[in-house]
């Protein structure tokens, strides 16, 4: 008898999900960014200092409908590839490079009424981030790059415009916690905190 309702439970399961869309999107944004180590050096050799906090992204959607095919309950899953602005510094001393990729997993519910409506979501995941410092000068006695990474979570939320069925814009948000790389006791980046992003969203 338990086989049986487990068996009923989980095609009732898969029926309620069985309607689901593919995407993918395109992002444009900026968010907190924080060398501390990089400014450091900066307040005491001086130099040229650069400090990007720009975000180019994409990312890949699969959602699901929950219940009847017209439902506007959806949940989804979505993986990301974003590139942070480059931060620099270069003076007579050295010159370093900072270059950031992360790559965010997210789950997340989603309520959409469809074409010429505003659609909600909120969800959470992982990311992994990845910093690599490139340096060189008299102060290194050449040159160098060393990287890192690690992995933390995020909470994000957001909302977009469905123009059609097969087109979106809106604005996506994304709260990182505790995404500072180091490594030998010095911090190579930190993204942690708020980013904003202005997204464009294709469905297929």
């Amino acid at each position: 008898m338990k086989k049986l309702i487990l068996a009923v439970c989980a095609v009732f399961a898969l029926s309620t999900l069985s309607f689901a869309q593919f995407g993918l999107g395109v992002k444009l944004g900026a968010g907190q960014n924080d060398p501390k180590d990089m400014k450091a050096d900066f307040n005491a050799f001086g130099g040229t200092f650069t400090e990007n906090p720009g975000i180019v992204a994409l990312e890949m959607l699969y959602e699901f409908t929950m219940g009847y095919p017209d439902s506007a309950n959806k949940i989804g899953i979505k993986v990301g590839l974003d590139f942070y602005g480059q931060n620099k510094l270069e003076n007579a001393l050295f010159k370093d490079t900072e270059t950031t990729y992360a790559i965010p997993l997210t789950a997340y519910y989603k309520h959409d009424r469809g074409p010429g409506t505003v659609a909600f979501y909120g969800g959470g995941g992982v990311t992994f981030i990845n910093t690599k410092i490139e340096g060189s000068g008299p102060f290194y006695g050449g040159a160098f790059d060393e990287t890192e990474g690690k992995i933390f979570p995020h909470v994000s939320c957001g909302f977009e415009y469905r123009f059609t069925k097969l087109f979106a814009m809106g604005l996506d948000f994304k709260y990182n916690i505790n995404a500072k790389v180091e490594k030998d006791g010095f911090i190579y980046s930190d993204r942690s905190g708020i980013s904003g992003a202005l997204a464009a969203r294709f469905y297929f």
